[in-house]
């Protein structure tokens, strides 16, 4: 991929990579066709424990309906699909503007930003699957798309029924989450000009009956070592680019549990100025998404090897080779976590020492007030902006040496 970073200033490529029930019987069977690809997938799911290649070329609808099958399919195809984009993976950081995954995907993007290695992905995701597949086993729970309607009457109605919003993907698309008894009771009494379509998950999946899952990855995760990530990432969570890697992995393990809040994402890319996103395979669901949301943004599903030509094409159009956020060995940044004004905090001037976690400042935005701490402390050695200066999502704030501190 070297040489091919020639966007223009101002263009943004955003990587995206889907969630669960984006995967169809037999997807990846052009992909086997080129060795490399077969080859790295085989060693993902050998890590995973599980023949990727079969579940993603022979199994059934029904069989790669399973949760602790199909998110490491996924995770492992978007991985080996982004080395076949980016054959030195070193390139892609000064391309991609910033990266996101709806769900299971986040692991994908984290573990293309290099925040997690690929291996340590695939434990994490097979961990995921069957702690996720094992709560929903628990009691029969699934989860409904709804379609159009009211926000806010959709909303109250989850609340009337006891569902939670599991998804926000943006404008008319809630996904409600809950025990089957309720999404019945919600189906019989559904929002006004909404449409619902009940999905093919096998769980409630980012709702309080996760809440075994995240005690089972929360004790696997004390094992995992992190690193920053080497572009912007955009948490699910609430739309923020996290710039510490600790950081991600506690979201990973959390977000099993929690909404996912697409809608913010896409905001965040939106702020960012995005102008083209890319979609790791199994493709179409979050481009799909933006093609509504996200007006005069380009998008490429990318659902086949014989697209990756274009795909090229696409990257060199968008990326404007500012995406490389890497801190060399004896400095770190701090970045923004959103769009908005920076508040610096009092005391904090270059040579200034900061504990680990101290807040050097606040950034606010119109949805809220967000601190801004330094993760590991170091001392400043450089104020990349000043109190009242206007922030984007990733944007550096304060550059610090790290050693020396408590």
């Amino acid at each position: 991929m070297a040489g091919r970073q020639n966007g223009h200033p101002g263009d943004v490529l955003v990587i995206v990579a889907p969630g669960q029930g984006s995967q169809t019987p037999g997807f990846l069977t052009p992909w086997l066709e080129d060795p490399s690809f077969a080859a790295r997938l085989d060693w993902l799911g050998t890590v995973a424990g599980l023949d990727l290649a079969h579940y993603g070329t022979e199994a059934d609808a029904e069989t790669i309906r399973d949760t602790a099958i199909a998110q490491p399919l996924l995770v492992g195809t978007g991985l080996v699909a982004a080395l076949s984009l980016f054959p030195h993976p070193s390139d892609a950081f000064a391309a991609v503007g910033a990266a996101a995954g709806h769900s299971v995907g986040e692991i994908t993007a984290a573990a293309g930003l290099g925040v997690v290695s690929a291996e340590q992905a695939m434990v994490l995701v097979r961990e995921r699957g069957k702690a996720m597949a094992a709560a929903s086993a628990e009691r029969p729970t699934s989860m409904t798309a709804v379609l159009g309607g009211d926000r806010e009457e959709v909303l109250a109605a989850l609340v009337k029924h006891g569902l939670t919003a599991a998804n926000d993907n943006g404008p008319g698309q809630i996904v409600a989450a809950g025990t089957v008894e309720q999404l019945q009771s919600f189906a019989d009494d559904p929002p006004a000009k909404a449409r619902l379509v009940p999905l093919s998950v096998a769980g409630a999946f980012h709702t309080t009956h996760m809440k075994p899952a995240v005690a089972s990855l929360s004790r696997l995760a004390i094992s995992v070592s992190t690193h920053d990530p080497r572009s912007r990432l955009i948490s699910n969570r609430d739309g923020h680019v996290i710039h510490d890697g600790t950081d991600v992995l506690r979201r990973l393990v959390t977000q099993v549990s929690t909404p996912v809040r697409w809608d913010l994402c896409m905001q965040t890319m939106s702020d960012l100025g995005v102008t083209g996103i890319l979609e790791m395979p199994p493709a179409g669901t979050l481009t799909g998404i933006a093609k509504r949301a996200l007006k005069g943004v380009e998008t490429l599903a990318l659902k086949t090897p014989d697209q990756l030509e274009d795909a090229w094409a696409f990257v060199r159009k968008h990326a404007d080779g500012s995406g490389d956020l890497d801190s060399s060995p004896t400095w770190r940044l701090v970045v923004s976590p959103a769009k908005g004004t920076f508040h610096a905090a009092d005391g904090i001037s270059v040579g200034s020492p900061l504990r680990s976690s101290e807040t050097i400042g606040s950034v606010h935005s119109l949805r809220d007030q967000i601190p801004v701490v330094a993760p590991h402390g170091g001392t400043v050695v450089e104020q990349l902006v000043e109190d009242g200066d206007l922030v984007a999502p990733g944007m550096p704030l304060v550059r610090l040496h790290p050693e020396g501190t408590e």
